[in-house]
């Protein structure tokens, strides 16, 4: 009997307990993520990459058969194969399917006219993308490509390195001039808000593209980025376009990016260039 009792009491003791842990409001909400600093900042330096498939479309899309397709003997848009330019490529010509990283419905708003070029550009993807030729990829364009980048931060100004093309960027934390021309690039004037960075950019010359797909802007672009720090490895990344010319009203997209961990881990350059003089220099016909 009295070892029943004891077995009675030690179970009443740990559903007591056990209810005291669960009841509402009994346990804490774990504390909101505190990134490790730099002075009195967020430490943002470090190797990064995204890995996502917004640089072949930022909006969702399905697997397709090659780079470039054609249609094939039937005639449905489902049939379409791989174009010649890239048939030999296989498996590795294919494009990836992906949910697309535009928010809201998912669609870019082209104004009607814009919709038109960004089909154009699409469909003469090899002849007008300017990632092909190892221009500069542009902002935010670097930011998703399938290549690493490097972010060293100062008191008043943070660096980005992009493997692509040698391609970088400083963000401006203090009052400076605008560049005397337009850029691949833009210009990037930033301050911080509590632990997310906030970035403007803006003198864009137009001459880029956001993705593989075609999706292009103007020289009109503007862009605000924030980049939050979601615990020690990843990074949230968002960036608003506004750009009156070629679009209906600003849209958004988002992404992580990840803090790259391998040991001894360096950026190393691409510099594409010196592959692509053929194809920038040939005469029409040959």
């Amino acid at each position: 009997m009295k070892r029943w009792l004891g077995v009675s009491i030690a179970a009443a003791v740990a559903l007591a307990i056990l209810f005291a842990v669960t009841a509402p409001g009994a346990a804490q909400a774990p504390a909101a993520y505190r990134a490790p600093r730099l002075g009195d900042k967020p430490n943002l330096n470090g190797i990064w990459q995204a890995l996502n498939e917004a640089n072949w479309d930022l909006q969702a899309h399905d697997a397709r058969a090659g780079m470039v397709t054609q249609k094939g003997v039937y005639d449905y848009e489902y049939a379409r194969v791989p174009a010649a330019p890239v048939v030999a490529l296989g498996a590795a010509a294919g494009v990836a399917a992906s949910l697309g990283v535009v928010q809201g419905d998912g669609q870019i708003p082209y104004k009607p006219e814009a919709a038109v070029i960004k089909q154009q550009n699409g469909e003469n993807w090899i002849d007008r993308d300017p990632e092909l030729k190892c221009y500069l990829p542009g902002t935010p364009r670097a930011m998703y490509m399938p290549y690493p980048f490097a972010i060293v931060q100062g008191t008043d100004k943070i660096h980005m390195t992009f493997a692509f093309s040698n391609a970088g960027r400083v963000i401006h934390l203090n009052k400076v001039e605008g560049p005397p021309d337009d850029t691949y690039m833009g210009h990037s004037v930033g301050h911080w808000e509590n632990d997310t960075l906030v970035v403007e950019v803006t003198n864009f010359n137009g001459k880029n593209w956001f993705d593989r797909a075609g999706n292009f802007h103007s020289d009109a672009l503007k862009i605000t980025e924030r980049f939050t720090p979601i615990d020690a490895t990843h990074m949230n990344y968002e960036a608003t376009m506004d750009d009156a010319k070629v679009f209906t009203r600003p849209w958004k997209m988002s992404m992580i990016v990840y803090r790259r961990l391998e040991k001894n881990l360096e950026l190393l350059d691409y510099e594409c260039a010196e592959h692509v003089y053929e194809k920038l220099f040939k005469k029409p016909g040959h």
